[in-house]
């Protein structure tokens, strides 16, 4: 990959990769980290790297790699140690234009309470709702950056809607 087609797609898809970053990660600190990290390993790859397909679902398949890998790196030293670490939540609210101020803070409050629940998800629920709404991916492009049959990305979806629905019932 050269460095003029490495700097497109940052200026194509750096905003959504650094967002799903930030939901999957659940810390901007971590989130910077990993957007980078992303980035770098696509440009260490250089030449042996040909996207053909979707560079957006590739993008993000790496970055999910590597959160996975440092997930796993991080509960080894955290069972070695017997140290927790706290994630900070630090997901921002939209404004939306156009509407009163009541309208807003109940909007606001509506999409924090989804935010948490869809947050208290375990992985294997919470990235397919973050490709599937928030990057609006199809469920065969989360299938291909998830590793997983499109069934059971159906599944994973299905599940974690009812899951989100039991929770935001009374809520919303």
């Amino acid at each position: 990959m050269k460095q003029e087609e490495l700097e497109n797609y940052i200026d194509v898809y750096g905003r959504d990769l650094y967002s799903f970053c930030c939901c999957m990660t659940k810390n901007r600190e971590e989130a910077d980290d990993l957007y980078q990290d992303t980035f770098l390993k696509l440009y260490e790859l250089g030449d042996k790297l040909i996207i053909r397909a979707n560079p957006k679902s590739f993008m993000m398949g790496v970055a999910l790699n590597l959160y996975r890998n440092h997930r796993r790196k991080l509960s080894v030293r955290q069972r070695i140690l017997g140290v927790s670490v706290s994630i900070d939540e630090t997901a921002e609210s939209i404004p939306v234009e156009g509407q009163t101020t009541e309208e807003m803070m109940v909007a606001r409050e509506e999409r924090q309470a989804v935010r948490r629940a869809v947050a208290k998800l375990p992985d294997k629920y919470r990235i397919p709702i973050l490709l599937y709404y928030m990057e609006e991916l199809s469920q065969a492009d989360i299938a291909a950056v998830m590793q997983l049959s499109e069934s059971a990305v159906k599944t994973r979806l299905h599940r974690a809607k009812k899951i989100l629905r039991e929770k935001l019932e009374g809520l919303l």
